[in-house]
């Protein structure tokens, strides 16, 4: 039984956490992509060490690693709990000034500090079971960071639990607390062999009860464009202008289906991202998405014929087609492991939360994670609207994220 007088960290943690200023730059070459993520990895650290992990460390790569040693003598496998530091570049995350609505009672909430930023019921059908929580929002001028500080902090008070309930019976229990999940490179400097463990568990997800063994599988399309410049005043029938091809080429997308405004479930996309141009040579970056890994190929395919019909009606441009691997469906790994699921669903159930199965229309750490060798679900962490100025999260769910963190390591330990 979970010690119903224990006094929760995860809220206080979090709302320092979110104070510090992560945001990762996918522009970037470096990795970490931002030095300022491994200010709060720093603080990470120091957290871990003052709850009684005296190994644990940031490595050079800025990912925070620490050990709750086994206190059974059940041969167990080790497992992990990861979580990530960075936050979105989409929306900024300096100067977050976090706000609890206490004892919510429905309907939309607006935030204070941006008339034009509403929180709705209708985007967010998730708050018609939130009636009598407290709900932690911005202000409107920022985003939050539930995604993924929540899970940071959640693990950190876990680990505060366990080891101040030493009659919890556990495994080896690896930390780690990674950079720049955010824009895809989270496990670019991840050595799984030195890590340790056997099994881990992502707490990056949303609603109560989540457990996710499925993501999309991923690629990266770059197209270039060149045309032909020349003085305008001197173009006549020499000029061939980059800029005009790449918006007849995304003008010609489909407009009623495989985009990620026109489709749900388990359907696939491709989605530009970015454009970037002049009349001689314009970029445009589009990610393509399908929980099936070979209709990545087809839409690939798709997409190089519509490149080519486009050079077609402008003579004299030529193009370049790159496509860049990003992630796979991890499912294709875990259905061989059904245990670290099943062993996350088994948690939930003694807690009285329903699990829920969901695929994730999008990846975490632990699809790759999975394909390097190191089996990694993704359990709920509480986080909504994640990635916006409307990012929300329920202060009753954190605290049973910890709950589950804890059950999780108490199931492996019985099965042990």
């Amino acid at each position: 039984m979970f010690d119903e007088k224990y006094n929760f960290t995860c809220v206080e943690r979090f709302l320092k956490y979110v104070k510090y200023d992560t945001q990762s730059d996918e522009e970037s070459t470096t990795f970490p992509s931002t030095e300022k993520q491994k200010v709060l990895s720093e603080e990470l650290v120091k957290e871990l060490k003052e709850i009684g992990l005296q190994d644990a460390r940031m490595d050079e790569w800025g990912y925070v690693i620490a050990t709750l040693p086994s206190n059974t003598d059940k041969n167990v496998p080790t497992i992990s709990f990861i979580a990530h530091v960075d936050t979105s570049p989409a929306v900024t995350g300096a100067n977050v000034n976090p706000v609890i609505h206490k004892n919510y009672q429905g309907g939309n909430i607006q935030l204070p500090n941006d008339p034009h930023q509403v929180i709705k019921v209708s985007d967010n059908p998730q708050l018609e079971g939130m009636i009598g929580y407290d709900i932690i929002t911005t202000d409107g001028t920022t985003l939050l960071g539930a995604d993924n500080k929540a899970g940071v902090a959640e693990i950190m008070d876990a680990v505060n639990y366990l080891i101040t309930h030493p009659e919890v019976k556990h495994g080896e229990i690896k930390i780690c607390f990674t950079p720049d999940e955010e824009v895809g490179r989270g496990t670019e400097k991840f050595d799984v062999e030195k890590f340790g463990a056997k099994y881990a568990y992502t707490v990056d997800g949303a609603s109560r009860g989540e457990v996710e063994s499925e993501t999309f599988s991923a690629d990266a399309v770059t197209i270039k464009f060149h045309g032909k410049n020349i003085h305008p005043g001197y173009a006549k029938g020499k000029m061939v202008n980059s800029l005009k091809i790449a918006a007849r080429f995304l003008d010609d997308l489909p407009k009623d289906r495989l985009s990620p405004e026109t489709t749900e479930g388990r359907e696939g996309y491709v989605h530009p991202v970015s454009a970037n141009g002049t009349e001689e040579l314009t970029t445009i970056k589009m990610i393509i998405r399908d929980f099936e890994t070979p209709k990545l190929i087809e839409y690939e395919n798709f997409l190089e014929e519509l490149v080519k019909r486009t050079i077609e009606k402008f003579p004299g441009a030529r193009y370049d087609f790159t496509i860049t691997e990003q992630y796979r469906n991890m499912k294709e790994v875990l259905v061989n492991h059904p245990q670290v699921e099943e062993y996350a669903i088994e948690a939930m159930k003694r807690l009285n939360i329903e699990p829920l199965m969901r695929p994730i229309r999008g990846g975490t750490d632990g699809a790759r994670l999975s394909f390097m060798g190191l089996p990694t679900p993704n359990i709920f962490a509480g986080e909504h609207s994640f990635h916006s100025k409307l990012e929300w999260i329920a202060i009753q769910d954190m605290q049973m994220a910890v709950r589950v963190i804890v059950e999780v390591a108490k199931v492996w330990e019985e099965k042990g």
